[in-house]
């Protein structure tokens, strides 16, 4: 039975990387099986309604950030009272979820997947300004820093870090010490550098209904 991570990415069509290195490799469940979970054959699907696409993009985006329905829906409400009070609300909502302390753990390249981020905060791992944090949705703020509990460093989710992190490249509004293996947060992230698989705007749509 392929994995209900698998089948998030088959259904939407769209790679999420919610498995980590296992994305990037032939095993990955969208490439051997490209069509829908439950489809027998490949062929293609009728073009969906507005509905049924403005549905689509949201559960797209719900899964890259690997958030239940009420966590995601609670971040696109709080944007939505904004409109017309900020002038870019699809950056506002970008900051929102990247900014939140499990994905700066994935974009600084300590995890490979999101849920692996997740876990690493719930577990204790890592210090916020040299604080314990257990709360993967903290907000990060511009100043932040990130490191690693020195008791942590030799578990094995950490083993290989250093050496994985050689190539790695980490986004403009994040600086990694990959010595220190400590991260800071010195900007904002875009919608532009984040390249969600989505149309944000569809989103907002869908939870205007």
């Amino acid at each position: 039975m392929l994995d209900s991570k698998c089948k998030i990415c088959r259904r939407s069509g769209t790679k999420l990387f919610l498995k980590g290195d296992k994305c990037f490799s032939a095993k990955c469940a969208l490439t051997r099986r490209p069509y829908g979970p439950g489809m027998k054959t490949k062929k293609r699907k009728k073009a969906p309604s507005e509905y049924g696409k403005e549905l689509g993009e949201k559960q797209k985006v719900k899964g890259w950030y690997n958030l239940r329905e009420r966590q995601f829906k609670k971040y696109v409400k709080e944007i939505l009272e904004k409109r017309g009070k900020v002038e870019n609300t699809s950056s506002l909502l970008v900051q929102k979820l990247e900014m939140r302390l499990d994905n700066t753990v994935f974009r600084l390249g300590f995890a490979s997947s999101r849920s692996a981020a997740k876990q690493m905060v719930t577990h204790g791992h890592l210090y916020i300004n040299g604080k314990l944090t257990d709360v993967p949705s903290r907000q990060m703020k511009k100043g932040d820093k990130i490191s690693i509990k020195p008791f942590s460093k030799d578990k094995a989710i950490f083993k290989n870090l250093a050496a994985t992190l050689k190539k790695y490249q980490v986004p403009s509004w994040l600086e990694l010490d990959k010595d220190k293996l400590e991260g800071k947060v010195i900007g904002l992230p875009t919608p532009e550098e984040t390249a969600l698989p989505a149309e944000i705007s569809a989103i907002f749509e869908y939870y205007s209904r």
